[in-house]
């Protein structure tokens, strides 16, 4: 199982970020799908979260309202689109899947069976 997170790199505060993880061996369908991101010295934090079913979906209250998390489950995709980037947003991006056997806990970190290998978004004031 691999799931490979894209879309990091510098972008200045105001601007609009599209970040895409594919996932590879398993039945994308049937996982939860998750944003995190992480900074130097800090724990990681949820950010976004998509129900396999691709409706429900949960916002951290520091990206709610400018963030769109969807998934492409033909693709096997997930992606996270954030608006009026801010400084604050830089860190390490990690996408992960869960299995459906598992509750709807999108903030439970634990519970989570697959990471990424995180994409590095910068952004400058």
């Amino acid at each position: 199982v691999q799931l490979q997170a894209s879309g990091g790199g510098l972008v200045q505060a105001g601007d609009s970020l599209s970040l895409s993880c594919a996932g590879s061996g398993l039945t994308f369908s049937t996982f939860h799908v998750a944003w995190f991101r992480q900074t130097p010295g800090k724990e990681r934090e949820f950010v976004a979260a998509s129900h396999l079913n691709g409706f429900v979906k949960n916002y951290a209250n520091s990206v709610k309202g400018r963030s769109t998390i969807s998934r492409n489950n033909v693709r096997n995709t997930v992606t996270l689109q954030m608006g009026n980037m801010r400084p604050e947003d830089t860190a390490v991006y990690y996408c992960a899947a869960k299995a459906n056997t598992k509750a709807w806990e999108p903030l439970q970190i634990g519970d989570y069976d697959y990471w990424g290998q995180g994409t590095l978004v910068t952004v400058s004031s």
